[in-house]
């Protein structure tokens, strides 16, 4: 089985709930399956690039014409969104980990996506819609935010997007672990959610660790 984990913490362990729930996730995973095979995408080690012009007509531009071919600009621009894919599609698992910022996802994931949301890599598309290019069969969200939020609340961005996406490209299994309520300012019962959602994590590393291909 291969996992690809994508982190979007720039904090260090120490500081950074989503990466404790992480390491709580892959020390599970690891102690129950050891031959799970564990990708690591850290964005701010390597960062994505926003998409640019060339980049996007690299990968649209043979959808709207079959015959075009795409230009050596074009490859360069693609260059991170094509060796990014290459990781997407070798993945069973993907799991996204990152703090909550402003409702919504960090923007270094939200570059990320947009990089790894390619035709003709991760999916095809023509008359018919969109067709499935690739083996990921679950993605999991480990995610901290400051406030609590309730199940589909609307501020909570962050969710509905990454769901959206994934649901985009025929990825319907979708779960999570989330760290609410992390600002002690206002939450004296952080320690107790920050607990609630590592052992949550350590659930879902269970569930893939029997996970069957």
């Amino acid at each position: 089985m291969n996992v690809l984990h994508v982190c979007a913490s720039p904090r260090p362990t120490e500081e950074s709930v989503s990466k404790q729930l992480a390491i709580a996730f892959f020390t599970k995973l690891a102690e129950l399956n050891p031959d799970v095979d564990v990708t690591n995408v850290d964005l701010y080690h390597n960062p994505p690039p926003y998409l640019s012009y060339d980049a996007y007509r690299s990968m649209w531009q043979p959808v709207i014409d079959p015959s075009y071919e795409v230009t050596d600009m074009e490859k360069r621009a693609a260059a991170y969104s094509t060796s990014q894919c290459k990781l997407f599609k070798a993945a069973d698992v993907l799991v996204l980990t990152m703090p909550m910022w402003n409702c919504g996802v960090p923007a270094i994931m939200k570059a990320w996506l947009d990089q790894v949301m390619a035709p003709g890599q991760i999916f095809t598309y023509g008359p018919e819609g969109m067709k499935p290019e690739h083996a990921l069969r679950k993605a999991i969200l480990l995610i901290s935010s400051g406030e609590v939020f309730k199940e589909n609340a609307p501020n909570d961005a962050l969710t509905a997007q990454v769901k959206a996406a994934m649901e985009s490209i025929g990825v319907t299994d979708i779960v999570m672990a989330w760290a609410d309520g992390q600002d002690p300012i206002t939450h004296s019962d952080c320690a107790l959610r920050k607990s609630m959602a590592i052992e949550a994590a350590q659930e879902l590393a269970e569930e893939v660790a029997t996970m069957t291909l």
